[in-house]
């Protein structure tokens, strides 16, 4: 195992510079973070399919605190049986999709992107418009899916990095399709 890394990360935006050097061991860290992210989805998918029926309308009708600034709309939600049964099918298939893609590593950028929305949508339904709920798990699993995107974490030890490859017309897949990249990585 190598100790050194000569890799850089390097960032500048809006006048600011950020640099630095990451741990040779860092990869090893964005995969693992990858598959714990992934079965943490891929099991809370699969948990709402196993067990009782799955029904939104618990957590939109009263898991939502009053102070949220989407209670209102989480109700009319809830409040609509149509749009409703589309919810209940859209949160454990979503959940399942983003946790097969992060573990096996396709598609993880559009995944990540998945599981932060969730999140947010989770945390804002929860938010009791007080600070200290910045630190609410579901916010910090929302950065930390966001993270997975930005570490481009598909391409270490996972699918995405066969994926952009793959040649299309005498080309890698992501050079004929560049938009790619921002589902890919």
């Amino acid at each position: 195992m190598s100790t050194t890394t000569h890799n850089r990360l390097e960032s500048r935006y809006a006048g600011i510079s950020l640099e630095g050097h990451p741990h040779a061991l860092t990869a090893w860290f964005v995969v693992a973070l990858r598959f714990v992210m992934g079965g943490m989805m891929l099991f809370a998918g699969l948990g709402k399919y196993t067990g009782e029926a799955f029904d939104a309308s618990g957590f939109l009708v009263h898991g939502v605190d009053p102070a949220s600034p989407v209670s209102g709309l989480y109700a009319a939600m809830a409040g609509n049986a149509a749009f409703l049964e589309v919810i209940n099918v859209i949160v454990p298939v979503t959940q399942v999709l983003i946790g097969v893609a992060l573990i096996t590593g396709a598609f993880v950028r559009l995944a990540a992107l998945g599981g932060a929305i969730q999140m947010a949508m989770f945390y804002l339904g929860g938010w009791e418009g007080q600070w200290l709920a910045l630190f609410d798990s579901t916010l910090i699993y929302a950065a930390v899916f966001l993270a997975l995107g930005a570490f481009a974490a598909g391409r270490i030890a996972g699918l995405d990095r066969y994926i952009e490859r793959i040649e299309v017309g005498g080309e890698p897949l992501v050079e004929r399709f560049p938009t790619l990249r921002y589902v890919l990585g």
